[in-house]
């Protein structure tokens, strides 16, 4: 009867203990989870929704890469078009930062900025951004990670396991080379040591899948990007936080922004996936509102959903973030 008195003792502490840890870890989880988290989203002002006084350009760029699932093989060549934005004023003899970024599900590179016959109001926002001197003049290149057709991107299990997985062969081999030898950027040449050594002049960022996109990216190709927006679209932590020592990086060679909203139907798993990289026993990512006290900067929005609103203000406050003027 003693040893029965003592077992369900010892169950006992070891069931509060166990609870005591939980408690303290969500705890941990609420902490980073407080208003602080909701304050500093700018909504963009209605008046960047119109037609820009200074507008800048959209051109339709196409370039050369292979099939996504045997791209090693480069067995079957593809043509691709990206839609590529130009400020107002674009002058060849100047350098210019750059953003790729890309769409998200059941859409392709017209879906962010549109084409240059039906501009989408994206750009408008980024015109009068530019004009009032919010963000410095940049380059935008929307590509698609729509591999031989335009409804990949509406197969959820094919975009989401392969052709985000893989865009990184395709980004760094062709489209980079392609898109910054022909538009005036900060590397000085194509090849892949000109590229790296710009690499804080240029920019990844998605949402959604876009943002699934994003974070391939950054665990693939961090040695040509140095900042990232990503919302409301996640990915495994551990593959993430092991790259950046596997790719010879620390923790002061990134910034990312992040952004979901309260509404979103991401946002559970994106902000699970936000804590747990701040919690990474490594220190690989830092919380922080710029790049002289972290290098992750991650804000909800209250009452936000999984729209276009949305899509348009993440990227517009990621842009504020390191492309300020």
């Amino acid at each position: 009867m003693k040893k029965v008195i003592i077992l369900v003792i010892v169950v006992f502490f070891a069931l509060l203990v166990t609870i005591i840890y939980f408690l303290r870890d969500n705890e941990d989880i609420k902490i980073m989870n407080t208003n602080t988290n909701y304050e500093d989203i700018k909504e963009i002002p209605n008046s960047y929704y119109g037609n820009a006084n200074e507008s800048g350009t959209l051109e339709e760029f196409y370039y050369d890469t292979y099939e996504s699932t045997t791209y090693d093989e480069k067995s079957k060549p593809l043509r691709k078009r990206a839609i590529v934005y130009l400020p107002y004023g674009y002058d060849e003899n100047k350098k210019y930062d750059i953003l790729y970024l890309m769409h998200g599900g059941w859409s392709d590179e017209t879906t962010s900025l549109g084409t240059p016959d039906n501009p989408g109001v994206f750009k408008n926002v980024i015109d009068n951004a530019i004009q009032n001197g919010e963000i410095r003049p940049i380059i935008i290149v929307c590509p698609t990670y729509n591999n031989e057709s335009n409804e990949d991107s509406a197969d959820y299990t094919l975009a989401y396991y392969t052709l985000t997985v893989n865009y990184h062969n395709e980004l760094a081999n062709d489209l980079i080379p392609a898109v910054e030898s022909k538009y005036s950027t900060y590397a000085d040449g194509t090849s892949h040591e000109d590229i790296v050594a710009s690499r804080n002049h240029r920019a990844f960022g998605g949402f959604s899948m876009g943002s699934v996109t994003t974070w391939h990216t950054f665990v693939n190709c961090l040695d040509s990007f140095q900042y990232f927006i990503t919302s409301s679209g996640a990915i495994d932590d551990d593959l993430i936080d092991s790259s950046v020592s596997k790719q010879g990086y620390t923790k002061d060679d990134f910034f990312i922004t992040a952004f979901t909203g309260t509404e979103d139907f991401a946002y559970s798993g994106f902000n699970d996936l936000i804590n747990r990289l701040l919690n990474k026993e490594s220190g690989n990512f830092v919380s922080g509102t710029n790049e002289e006290n972290g290098n992750l900067y991650f804000r909800i929005k209250e009452g936000y959903s999984h729209d276009g609103t949305a899509f348009m203000t993440y990227m517009y406050n990621g842009l504020l973030k390191f492309y300020y003027k």
